[in-house]
């Protein structure tokens, strides 16, 4: 459903849920006498009153190059915002024109005082899991739930069991390569819950089949996204079609609430940051593969972004901006956080909500599937975080997500402490190599990128994959992030005229 504020009319307060279950978009013309927004980005972006081709913007690809991603509210586009975790706008007439003021603030805290000892109702929890996600099925469309080895997708699973709903359901994991590989153990829970189970596979070399598969994919995403996992999707259709239109679960949602303890590296990546003297001069001339690139980070920089250097954005882009000064001031807003709250609200409000879960709606969205984001429901995170937070976290052993540990280990035997965090793995750097002309392809007909200077980055960092550098997988990641950020600018059907 589209809403519409227009120009004169009393101002409105428009605010997105708790745990950024439902993201809200805006659209604002270069008129400003009106604003429409919605929860559907693809209602939103095909409606009559959006004026296409739409304009990016340079800021939104140096975010991309830099940081990859861009921080709400500001998207890709000049004239698309989003509302995502807690994040709120008014929309007021001033001046002859509609104004938007933002705000944002982080829902959560670790430093909670709960005077009660409150322990979690691991059944009450499993129920409202299971409710979450139940409620938002569309019965006549088949469902899939993106399942590994981890915590989140396994609860979701056990909670869906418990209610005897397993039936309705298929999971679906990922089978990466070497020890990084879950699908086996996925496979293991799968029958012992009662659940079918479907094995998706990694693709190296790119046939036309799915050179097609990706071109549509881009074609239809409403945004970008640099996660290394964005390109199996696209490639998961060609093995597992019903994916198009159907439900599909994912476990992302809950690290805001339950809380994300920092490492003892970022501890000290942060004692470094905030007690050297950061120079202008070395960001605008640094490489990004070079030992020193760490050290003009700011303290929010540790805690999941990564990129170019702003010397390199420069010769991708000549128009890039240095990100610098937001983050710096981003650092210095929440400078009186405690690195567990700062870690947290970085992480998730950010970087999760607009790389890791973005991901997922936009492989959702480009297909017309029903996205089900159990965790991120308001009644899951509202109960969640009311239990006291030695159930959550532990910062001693930086663990989080006590209580789904314990509840996995108790009643299916996952014990999460052995398996630890396998991470869930694309192996890019085979797909590059296996796909490099085509990968030079896409970049040399991307129109924004400057041809004159950017194969002097591409080379030099194709070169340092290869080597046993401490940057090496970097290098891999970083030409990985140029490739899909190329192939969504050269096919995206909203910033393209129509033929």
């Amino acid at each position: 459903m589209i809403e519409i504020y227009r120009l004169n009319q009393p101002s409105i307060l428009i605010k997105a849920d708790i745990a950024g279950e439902f993201p809200i978009y805006l659209y604002v013309p270069n008129s400003m006498d009106e604003v429409l927004y919605s929860k559907s980005i693809n209602e939103l972006l095909n409606h009559e009153k959006v004026s296409k081709p739409l304009e990016i913007t340079n800021k939104g690809i140096s975010f991309l190059l830099q940081s990859g991603v861009i921080p709400p509210p500001n998207t890709i586009y000049k004239s698309v915002y989003v509302l995502g975790m807690n994040d709120e706008v008014e929309l007021s007439t001033r001046n002859g024109i509609v104004n938007l003021e933002f705000k944002s603030s982080f829902p959560f805290s670790s430093s909670n005082v709960n005077y009660e000892d409150k322990k979690p109702d691991e059944n009450r929890l499993l129920e409202l899991v299971s409710n979450a996600a139940m409620a938002r099925i569309d019965s006549k469309k088949p469902t899939y739930l993106f399942h590994s080895a981890g915590k989140d997708s396994n609860t979701i699973a056990l909670a869906i069991a418990e209610a005897g709903l397993q039936s309705r359901i298929t999971l679906v994991s990922h089978k990466s390569k070497g020890l990084a590989d879950e699908s086996e153990i996925s496979k293991q829970i799968a029958k012992k819950l009662g659940f079918k189970h479907k094995v998706l596979n990694e693709v190296d070399n790119l046939r036309p089949v799915h050179r097609s598969a990706i071109k549509d994919f881009f074609k239809n995403s409403p945004f970008p996204s640099t996660d290394s996992v964005t390109l199996a999707y696209p490639l998961y259709l060609q093995q597992l079609p019903t994916l198009a239109g159907a439900n599909v679960i994912d476990g992302g949602g809950n690290d805001s609430y339950m809380m994300t303890p920092p490492t003892k590296r970022e501890r000290r990546n942060v004692f470094i940051t905030d007690h050297i003297l950061h120079s202008n001069c070395l960001r605008r001339s640094i490489k990004s593969e070079s030992l020193l690139f760490p050290l003009t980070k700011t303290r929010c920089e540790w805690f999941g972004t990564s990129g170019f250097s702003y010397s390199d954005s420069k010769k991708i882009m000549r128009e890039s901006i240095d990100v610098n000064p937001y983050w710096v001031g981003v650092s210095s807003q929440r400078k009186d956080l405690n690195l567990i709250d700062l870690k947290t609200s970085i992480l998730t409000q950010i970087v999760a909500s607009e790389v890791h879960i973005r991901k997922v709606r936009n492989f959702a969205d480009s297909v017309s599937s029903n996205l089900i984001l159990p965790f991120a429901n308001e009644k899951v995170a509202m109960y969640v975080s009311s239990i006291s937070n030695r159930y959550l976290f532990d910062v001693g052993s930086n663990k989080n997500k006590l209580v789904l540990r314990k509840i996995l280990k108790d009643r299916i035997d996952l014990d999460s402490d052995i398996i630890g965090k396998m991470g869930y793995e694309y192996d890019t750097k085979s797909l590059l190599l296996a796909n490099w002309d085509s990968v030079v392809s896409e970049i040399e007909r991307c129109k924004t990128w400057n041809q004159v200077e950017i194969f002097t980055v591409v080379i030099r960092l194709k070169k340092v994959m290869h080597k046993n550098h401490k940057y090496s997988r970097l290098a891999g990641q970083l030409l990985y992030r140029l490739y899909i950020i190329s192939i969504w600018l050269n096919e995206n059907k909203y910033i393209k005229m129509s033929s």
